[in-house]
């Protein structure tokens, strides 16, 4: 089976839309969106042009577009890139096609003030592969523009999936974890999980520059129930509570979702 079709299947029988839009998966988006929002530059927002690579169902791209920006989105996943175009108005400034963050060469060098990947590093397995994608966006990027990376992160993935769901003996079998507890993926186990020495040697000696690194969800997945059945003002605190610490590189490595925000040199 060729690779490439274990994010197709996945994708075609997962709510990512639904996922985003629980308390839980909002957490994520608002921080996510709260950078992007902070480095986009100050000006008309229908001259900054924004590409997201990997725009799953457009829940960031439509956003942004519904807010005046200028929108290029590709996709990999069918089934994604019609969801994504389903919600297209007439008004946004916004083109959705399919496409591959490892060749973005429908569009020139310098051509974006910011770039957002946020979900391919996700299912890029090999380091040159995601290198490749890293090269790739920063190419099409202007000079002094933003890149944004997320990444999924180990050690969520070892607590939550190995002691608190006790899958630990059932990974240990499959030759899933090196002796020092790091994950070991392969495309058919569909998510590629790293640590915070791994994302700094993807982006050595690339053309950037890290302003910063971002826990994007902290320990919101740690406890999802107890945020869903929060009240609302505490809820809210939460929310406070989780944006004042987000920066704290002591709590980046246990956050499950990353955000690496560069700029280009």
């Amino acid at each position: 089976m060729d690779t490439m079709n274990y994010p197709e299947q996945y994708y075609n029988n997962y709510d990512e839309e639904g996922r985003l839009l629980k308390r839980y998966g909002r957490i994520e988006y608002i921080t996510t969106m709260k950078y992007i929002h902070k480095f986009l530059p100050e000006r008309e927002k229908v001259s900054c042009r924004i590409l997201e690579a990997g725009a799953g169902t457009g829940r960031y791209s439509i956003a942004l577009a519904q807010e005046g920006y200028t929108v290029d989105s590709v996709e990999l996943v069918e089934h994604n890139l019609n969801i994504l175009k389903s919600k297209i108005k007439e008004e946004y400034h916004i083109t959705a096609r399919q496409g591959n963050v490892l060749d973005l060469s429908a569009f020139e060098d310098d051509t974006f003030d910011m770039t957002l990947v946020l979900g391919p590093m996700y299912h890029l397995y090999s380091e040159e592969e995601k290198r490749r994608a890293l090269t790739e966006a920063i190419r099409v990027t202007k000079p002094k523009g933003y890149i944004m990376v997320a990444y999924c992160m180990n050690e969520a993935t070892i607590l939550q999936y190995c002691f608190i769901e006790n899958h630990l003996q059932e990974c240990m079998n499959k030759n899933m974890l090196t002796e020092d507890f790091h994950c070991i993926s392969k495309p058919e186990d569909l998510f590629e999980i790293v640590r915070i020495e791994d994302i700094n040697r993807f982006t050595k000696g690339l053309n950037v520059e890290r302003i910063h690194l971002v826990a994007t969800d902290g320990a919101t997945n740690y406890m999802r129930d107890i945020i869903e059945n929060m009240g609302e003002d505490l809820y809210e605190q939460y929310i406070r509570y989780h944006l004042s610490i987000c920066e704290r590189q002591d709590l980046i490595g246990a956050t499950n979702h990353s955000l690496d925000i560069l700029r280009k040199e």
